[in-house]
């Protein structure tokens, strides 16, 4: 199955549940592969969902999270402590498929590296890891699991029907799987669980090559959102879920006092109508204009079905005064990156990776814990007011952000583990 690499080139095979959009599994993927591209590599793609070429990838609609059947063993085997024999029966056919279109990707590309783009370590789609899992196993073929979430770090994953099925593939022990991980509480996680190493690699961003002047398709977001001249422009560039708090912007403005509108760049997933309804009908009770924006953005620019201009993020962040970003719960933070390569201020709620792998390295930010206090709402004042206190802050930031976070450091930790996996 695997081909000669002394004749020809590596070929990658991604696998996920979703290789599209803007969410951080995504969009760390694209980076992997681009930089295999780059340095010799052919890149292959299989998922429930995609925007990648079409001519190397292969969609299979089981293998996405939202598909009817995995949303249906999701809701029957999380909160229970037994499962019915159905749902069992259920999850060996999915899996069967799901593994026999795995081996099929894997002859038609001629794959020698797989990586497992957080199916390994997320049990989001059961059968899919378990179709991996026993790929592997039977073909031996070189794998990297690429982890950006446990289920050890989601409350409501824990209680559950299928530890069977966790421990045998979320992830799996097999010598040629190669663990890497986004933040280091994972790492010292994983070991301590599994007795299982790890590589450690961030989300990075392209701080080598700064962001360029606004051109004239950006140049109009404030008044497309309605924005006086004198008005902030606040910025929670998230999705609507709630582990992202965004109750606690919505406070942060409301005590500003000062003339502002809040801009959420995602929408709301189908589980978190709920949570949209939350945030909207708390914005109404303390006055805060919030703009629910997922409908004027989008991965790309565009036009919507009136003719709109539809806006990137990229064309958003040189408009916005404030970044908000007040999660509970992050992998790692690929908003607060976006800010700090974008030069924008920044209100971070101290999740805990940014505790443990973010604020060691000397980031200036605004800081709250838990809740917004009096203080963290005078420093907001303070750097929205002060133009020399703001650029010193973000020029600050930027220059950690190219030192830590870069492409730079990507590729050595990839150039490294391609050698270990491959041989060259």
């Amino acid at each position: 199955m695997n081909r000669t690499l002394s004749s020809g080139t590596p070929h990658v095979g991604f696998v996920s549940t979703r290789l599209a959009g803007t969410d951080g599994v995504s969009l760390e993927a694209e980076k992997w592969s681009t930089f295999m591209e780059k340095h010799g590599c052919e890149c292959y793609f299989m998922a429930g969902e995609m925007d990648t070429p079409s001519d190397r990838s292969v969609c299979i609609e089981e293998a996405h999270f939202k598909h009817s059947d995995i949303r249906e063993i999701q809701r029957a085997c999380f909160g229970a402590q037994t499962r019915p024999c159905d749902i069992t029966r259920k999850i060996e056919k999915i899996k069967d498929k799901l593994k026999a279109a795995l081996g099929d990707f894997i002859e038609k590309f001629d794959i020698d590296l797989l990586v497992a783009e957080n199916v390994l370590s997320l049990p989001m789609n059961i059968p899919l890891g378990l179709a991996i899992t026993e790929a592997i196993s039977e073909t031996g073929i070189p794998t990297i699991g690429h982890h950006h979430d446990f289920y050890w770090e989601r409350p409501r994953l824990l209680a559950n029907a299928v530890w069977d099925y966790i421990n045998m593939a979320f992830p799996p022990r097999m010598p040629s799987v190669h663990h890497v991980v986004i933040n280091s509480s994972a790492r010292h996680q994983l070991s301590l669980r599994t007795g299982m190493s790890a590589t450690l690699m961030p989300n990075v961003l392209d701080f080598e090559n700064p962001p360029g002047p606004l051109d004239n398709y950006a140049k109009d977001v404030r008044e497309a959102f309605g924005f006086d001249e004198d008005g902030l422009f606040i910025l929670q560039p998230t999705r609507v879920v709630a582990r992202k708090g965004i109750e606690h912007a919505v406070e942060l403005v409301h005590r500003l006092g000062m003339k502002a509108k809040l801009v959420i760049s995602h929408a709301a997933g189908d589980e978190e109508l709920e949570y949209k309804k939350r945030v909207r009908s708390y914005s109404d009770m303390l006055g805060v204009n919030t703009i629910f924006a997922a409908g004027r953005m989008s991965d790309e620019r565009g036009r919507d079905f009136e003719g709109r201009k539809i806006y990137a993020l990229r064309d958003v962040y040189p408009h916005a005064d404030l970044v908000t970003y007040p999660s509970t719960i992050e992998g790692f933070g690929n908003a607060f990156l976006e800010a700090i390569y974008f030069k924008t201020p920044i209100v971070v709620n101290m999740y805990s990776i940014f505790m443990i792998d973010i604020k060691p390295k000397g980031f200036r930010t605004i800081e709250f814990e838990h809740y917004v206090t009096d203080e963290t709402v005078e420093r907001c004042k303070e750097v929205l007011s002060d133009d020399a206190l703001r650029r010193d802050m973000v020029e600050h930031n930027f220059e950690l952000g190219r030192r830590y976070y870069s492409y730079s450091v990507m590729e050595q930790k990839l150039e490294n583990l391609l050698t270990e996996c491959l041989g060259q």
